[in-house]
């Protein structure tokens, strides 16, 4: 994986605004989910990825792309922390009949990494 941007309210407003690229998005989300790529074996490193999404993805979804696997993240928010977004950031959300899915399913990135900042848990053991 390429150099990421760092996890901070910066980068959540680059997801939010559409400035870093699906791939970067897709790219923090697995890092955080814990998946690392082994370039040795050319293969996905599941070891530090939690067993409900390592179960169903082995290898990381594309979370711009998946709606079955954006629905899992979203789920997998904290109760406490669905708000985040409108609490924190003062984010209002796209404008209704303007926004498209991929930017949907943005928000839900950005709001599950904000999830992950305010619990202060992210993926510390990295193999790569």
């Amino acid at each position: 994986m390429s150099e990421l941007p760092p996890l901070n309210t910066d980068t959540i407003w680059a997801i939010l605004n559409e400035e870093l690229n699906d791939a970067t998005v897709n790219q923090l989300l697995w890092y955080h989910l814990g998946y690392r790529y082994n370039s040795e074996y050319q293969s996905w490193d599941c070891t530090n990825v939690e067993p409900v999404w390592q179960e169903e993805y082995p290898e990381p979804p594309d979370f711009i792309d998946s709606r079955p696997a954006t629905v899992k993240l979203t789920r997998s928010i904290p109760k406490e922390y669905k708000q985040l977004l409108k609490e924190q950031l003062g984010f209002t959300g796209y404008k209704v009949g303007e926004f498209t899915p991929a930017q949907a399913r943005r928000a839900t990135a950005a709001n599950w990494l904000l999830a992950k900042m305010k619990q202060g848990s992210t993926v510390t053991r990295d193999q790569s």
